[in-house]
């Protein structure tokens, strides 16, 4: 073993291949039963190809990224459309003029999208900030209206706080659009595998000098002491890319970084349709954020349709629950930044990925990360 992996997601697959193609035997551990990390998708019982992590699609404006996953797959378009119900009716996400016509009386609408238009002059979208920050009174209350019905309550939900409590500046990147355009993307490319993720996993880890181990807890044989990375109590000297929780690699000895998790539950109907949208946000609804129908995730001639319901919660480390966001505030950045520079002094540990890094990542931005810290590492190793 010249590189130890742990964690067989996008970062750390892309990182074991990358550095099994530059000559190095890489051991890849991953606590779970499957490769493919939150990618990971299979056939359920119904015919149905399904998601178990929540929806992925991949999208990108960087060719050279698209280019790399096409080494080991095929790719098919695909357009995300997303959606919500707001007051029993159903709308496209990023809202648009579709939203405005679907809660205006025709009238009041025309003069909001005149007014829209006129005040975002020249202007494709702009951020719900800027909408409830505008002087002019129709504008700032259609963003007002936006923010009681759909923001708050949803954003509520999803990091488990008041409403009273969600500040509207942390909408600065969420978009509407000033248009009938629809999609939730605007990159160049929107794909998803033509077969599934988990062929398109086995094909990135399929190399005689890649060796991937399954449901190894890799933290009851790693460890740290110092500035050194113990395995089974002994010294490792090879590089050891981690993907998982940093604080959980340290025994989160400067308190826990906080992570949102999700529960899903499963449903099946002998239904055509279950919604308009394959993902859709109910934002008026108890308890639970979001639903996803798979049938639509890519397009399925199938019969019936199985969705997933999406319940936010904490995650609290060995209760049998997945990590999902990173709680980005103030308090848990400098906390995470502690953890990093804790890393920092270790010269052969490869922190990275979405939890290690405590960063939230689309699967892009995680695939550029992975390569560049492949670089990094084959840097050291020559």
């Amino acid at each position: 073993m010249d590189v130890l992996v742990i964690g067989a997601g996008i970062t750390g697959s892309v990182i074991a291949r990358e550095l099994a193609d530059r000559g190095r035997r890489v051991l890849v551990w991953d606590r779970r039963e499957h490769i493919g990390g939150n990618m990971y998708d299979y056939v359920d019982e119904h015919g149905i190809l399904v998601h178990r992590y929540g929806p992925h699609t991949f999208h990108t404006k960087d060719k050279p990224l698209y280019d790399y996953i096409c080494r080991f797959g095929q790719w098919q378009d695909y357009k995300l459309t997303c959606g919500a119900e707001i007051k029993g009716k159903f709308t496209p996400t990023p809202f648009n003029f579709h939203t405005i016509d679907t809660f205006y009386p025709k009238e009041k609408a025309e003069e909001l999208k005149k007014a829209l238009k006129s005040y975002f002059a020249g202007r494709e979208f702009a951020t719900v900030l800027e909408v409830l920050q505008a002087e002019d009174e129709k504008v700032r209350g259609y963003g007002e209206f936006l923010f009681a019905h759909d923001y708050s309550l949803y954003t509520a939900k999803q990091w488990g706080i008041s409403p009273s409590e969600v500040d509207p500046s942390i909408f600065r990147r969420v978009p509407l659009r000033f248009s009938y355009e629809e999609g939730y993307f605007d990159n160049e490319y929107q794909v998803m595998p033509k077969t599934t993720y988990v062929d398109w996993f086995k094909n990135l880890l399929e190399h005689p000098r890649i060796t991937v181990e399954l449901r190894v807890e890799a933290l009851t044989r790693l460890s740290v002491e110092g500035d050194k990375l113990l395995l089974d109590r002994e010294a490792i000297g090879v590089p050891v890319v981690y993907t998982g929780a940093l604080d959980e690699l340290f025994g989160s000895c400067e308190g826990s970084l906080p992570y949102r998790s999700l529960r899903f539950q499963w449903h099946y109907e002998e239904i055509d349709s279950k919604q308009p949208y394959p993902v859709t946000a109910y934002p008026e609804a108890e308890g639970y954020t979001r639903i996803t129908e798979y049938k639509k995730l890519p397009v399925q001639k199938v019969k019936g349709t199985t969705y997933a319901v999406e319940y936010p919660l904490t995650y609290k480390a060995g209760e049998g629950t997945e990590p999902y966001y990173p709680v980005l505030t103030a308090e848990s950045q400098e906390k995470a930044a502690c953890y990093k520079a804790m890393a920092d002094k270790i010269p052969n540990l490869y922190p990275c990925g979405r939890l290690a890094d405590f960063k939230y990542y689309n699967m892009d931005q995680a695939l550029a990360r992975a390569l560049a810290v492949s670089k990094e590492i084959v840097s050291g190793l020559t």
